[in-house]
């Protein structure tokens, strides 16, 4: 069983866990960002590239949990709001909000950061051969690129069970959900990585449990698809490469 020390701490006090229920975008950042975390050399003072962080959730936690350097970078949350929200927790001095998207060029400069570092994002952009490869000359030679996305277990294909149709005519969910083994081939055509670790994540249950309990109307709409899943189908899948 993994722990998740930092996130049932946070949880335990009834103010953190009412600021966590307004805050989510999706299964629980900051739960699946802990699980992310526990396999990487995290060394206080890194600098660390958030990419994809929404609300701040997976900035907060390496800030507060790694002591690092964070430049937390979104698309569709405004610096403004994150900085806001940043000041509020006490760790504007190490988090830095940004506004980028991700398959444009970015605006750092090479070997920059210690590590990239992206909890429910990445599936969005990242699935073409081009997507990591242009990530790869912004993060130092050892560092890391560690990412946690929904998946399924296995590809459906054409062979899409009656249940999950219906969500699975959503482009945006047939176009980014992929297995584990996909996204393992995808990663292994890339020059410059070495992949040390892919895997289902054990937190996928809870973190999805703790985001259908938000009265987010995204969550409310999975709360359907969940049901109709039943534990069958979806999974969390994080890839963690080296850069060599």
């Amino acid at each position: 069983m993994t722990k998740h020390t930092f996130t049932d701490q946070f949880l335990a006090n009834d103010q953190n866990f009412a600021f966590l229920q307004d805050t989510m975008m999706g299964p629980n950042a900051l739960r699946i960002a802990e699980e992310l975390a526990l396999p990487l050399d995290n060394k206080e003072g890194m600098r660390i590239l958030d990419l994809g962080c929404g609300a701040g959730l997976s900035s907060m936690y390496l800030v507060q949990a790694h002591g690092a350097e964070v430049f937390a970078a979104d698309l569709w949350i405004t610096p403004s709001e994150n900085y806001a929200r940043f000041q509020s927790l006490g760790i504007a001095d190490k988090a830095i909000p940004i506004s980028v998207d991700a398959t444009k060029n970015l605006p750092f400069a090479e070997r920059y950061f210690d590590m990239l570092f992206s909890v429910d994002a990445y599936h969005y952009f990242g699935d073409t051969p081009d997507m990591l490869p242009a990530l790869i000359p912004f993060v130092k030679k050892g560092g890391y690129i560690a990412i946690a996305i929904p998946g399924i277990r296995h590809e459906f294909g054409d062979d899409i069970p009656a249940r999950m149709r219906p969500y699975w005519e959503n482009p945006e969910i047939k176009r980014t959900i992929h297995s584990l083994d996909w996204w393992k081939d995808l990663w292994s055509k890339t020059a410059g990585i070495e992949i040390v670790d892919v895997r289902e994540m054990a937190c996928h249950e809870q973190a999805w449990k703790e985001w259908l309990t938000s009265s987010n109307p995204y969550a409310v709409e999975d709360i359907k698809m969940m049901e109709a899943d039943n534990g069958e189908y979806f999974n969390t899948i994080q890839l963690i490469a080296r850069v060599i």
